[in-house]
């Protein structure tokens, strides 16, 4: 008896088996990537933000090469002195006052504290306050933890602030050499579309970041001045330092505002109270004129948004997350905008006529 050979498929035509095999082959190389990037997420963190850096940095180079006339080594290095000798001259004006300040609030606060515990303690609302804050405020153990903490962690937000500046100096200085590395990891047929996409992700970070800036300029110079005229000591360094944080939207106030308040009500009852006002006046002019006209030549983040971007950052990234979530938000919402505009909507079909009458 002859044996006949198995039926083959047809050519082009795989097996259900074989279906099945790789499609678990792409589900185990996507779980692979997806952990692979989890893993890597606080490099990644790192390499974005010296993305970030390059732009500011190669963006003023080419700015002052054009108004000046200089060759781009020259003006990347200003783009990079001016900016951080600004920062450290201020800085350092007024840092010896503000520790000057700081040591005084220190031996003043437990006689503010009775203070403004006296003033509470007049009304019901008051003394309902009183009992709530006694609730949440820490023992000497936790504050003494959180305190070791903030110090270890300072350690390490320095390190990363230099890795970041240099790698950013770096991919400022050749950025020519990485995009192409970077392109080339794609198939050609791909390239296109990464390079129609990365130009879009380009205009909208800068489009952000003057935004971004002309924000944080105005809390800069309105916060000192509101400050000044309130009789705030170190005002003007506490201004520079309110426009560093406004780069974060929302949690950079908090910080600001809270230290500030307390100086301001270890001045005094009256001298707390229109510090608050001031902090306020500034910020509304901030969010409701300044920021609206920054941000008219892009797509205005929605404040929800926002929000919950920090809030997931913080939860799923740390700190360094934080401080970019807003920036990675502008990245995400360009992409999947490009993407939309490259997928043609196509025509509803058309009704059937209904059949004519006999």
């Amino acid at each position: 008896m002859t044996l006949k050979p198995a039926p083959q498929p047809p050519a082009g035509h795989d097996s259900p088996e074989g279906r099945i095999f790789r499609g678990a082959l792409v589900a185990m190389l996507a779980v692979g990537i997806a952990l692979t990037v989890w893993l890597l997420r606080e490099l990644i963190l790192i390499l974005i933000a010296c993305a970030l850096v390059a732009l500011m940095f190669g963006e003023l180079a080419l700015l002052l090469q054009r108004r000046l006339k200089l060759p781009f080594w020259l003006a990347l290095l200003l783009s990079v002195v001016l900016p951080l000798t600004f920062i450290v001259i201020t800085v350092g004006a007024f840092g010896a006052m503000m520790v000057e300040q700081l040591l005084a609030l220190t031996a003043a606060l437990p006689a503010a504290y009775e203070e403004v515990k006296e003033w509470l303690q007049q009304s019901a609302p008051g003394q309902q306050a009183i009992d709530m804050a006694m609730g949440i405020v820490p023992d000497g153990a936790t504050v003494a933890g959180l305190v070791q903490r903030v110090a270890s962690g300072a350690g390490a937000a320095v390190s990363t602030f230099v890795i970041i500046l240099v790698g950013g100096i770096y991919f400022a200085a050749q950025p020519r050499l990485y995009t192409t590395g970077i392109l080339s990891l794609f198939p050609p047929n791909a390239r296109p579309t990464v390079i129609r996409h990365t130009e879009a992700v380009h205009a909208a970070l800068m489009a952000w970041l003057k935004a971004q800036g002309v924000s944080m300029l105005f809390v800069g110079v309105g916060t000192g001045l509101a400050l000044s005229l309130v009789g705030i000591p170190s005002a003007p360094a506490i201004g520079v330092v309110a426009g560093l944080c406004e780069f974060v939207p929302y949690l950079g106030v908090i910080l600001v505002s809270i230290p500030v308040v307390i100086l301001g009500f270890s001045q005094g009852i009256e001298t707390g109270l229109w510090t608050v006002v001031a902090l306020v006046v500034v910020q509304q002019l901030q969010g409701n004129v300044v920021t609206p006209m920054a941000q008219a030549t892009i797509v205005e983040l929605p404040p929800a948004l926002t929000i919950f971007s920090l809030i997931a950052a913080a939860v799923l990234l740390g700190p360094l997350g934080v401080v970019l979530a807003v920036p990675l938000t502008v990245i995400g919402m360009t992409i999947l905008r490009e993407r939309a505009r490259m997928q043609p909507i196509e025509a509803p079909a058309a009704a059937p006529a209904p059949p004519a009458a006999d």
